[in-house]
């Protein structure tokens, strides 16, 4: 049997992690199989342990062909950037985000798995671990950002640079959360961006423009 190619093994991949999307979200990540996955990505199920472990694998590798260029981004700075700069660097990131959701399908998919189509138990709780993970330094850079940028306008924060950050991000995960519910019951974009503005009005700072 010929040895497969790089590109041919980079093919076989992202069809699993396609037909995982598909199907998880059809019918639930506990409820899927990776031998459901292998079949519908016309796949041998020793392909998926050759490039997965185990299904938490997989499912992280799916949240990241999505989540990790935002998560990238929001971490990526210029020389001489500003508190404020970071801050609204940030901030895009998430309105893009934002704009993914509504306008993306992969993105939308990805995201309803993730917050209504999963069950962190078992083999699945590594998940969680993996999530929090990624989350923690962009977080830690957002808490940074407020911080500085309150100290440089004069303006204590009312509550801890951290409280206020995970603050932050859990307004915009009940936002995209809710919003994935109704999807016609609100704009997603507009109430986002009014949110974002008035949470940070809320903590006293203030943004300048890129």
């Amino acid at each position: 049997m010929p040895r497969r190619t790089k590109a041919e093994a980079d093919q076989t991949r992202h069809s699993l992690l396609d037909a995982a999307e598909r199907l998880f979200q059809a019918q639930g990540v506990s409820r899927t199989s990776l031998q459901d996955i292998a079949q519908a990505a016309g796949a041998t199920r020793g392909a998926i342990y050759w490039h997965f472990k185990d299904k938490a694998d997989l499912f992280n590798a799916m949240m990241e062909r999505v989540t990790l260029p935002l998560e990238q981004a929001g971490l990526d700075t210029e020389p001489g950037d500003t508190a404020s700069i970071r801050l609204q660097r940030l901030v895009s990131v998430v309105r893009r985000a934002l704009h993914d959701t509504v306008h993306n399908l992969q993105t939308r998919r990805v995201f309803d798995i993730a917050t209504h189509k999963l069950e962190l138990t078992g083999e699945l709780q590594e998940v969680a671990r993996r999530r929090e993970e990624c989350l923690r330094p962009v977080c830690l850079r957002m808490s940074q950002a407020l911080e500085a940028l309150a100290f440089e306008q004069g303006q204590p924060l009312p509550m801890p640079a951290e409280v206020a950050s995970v603050g932050f991000f859990a307004l915009v995960d009940g936002l995209i959360g809710r919003w994935l519910l109704t999807p016609d019951g609100f704009d997603l974009e507009v109430t986002g961006q009014l949110a974002i503005e008035n949470y940070l009005r809320g903590l006293g700072v203030k943004l300048d423009p890129i």
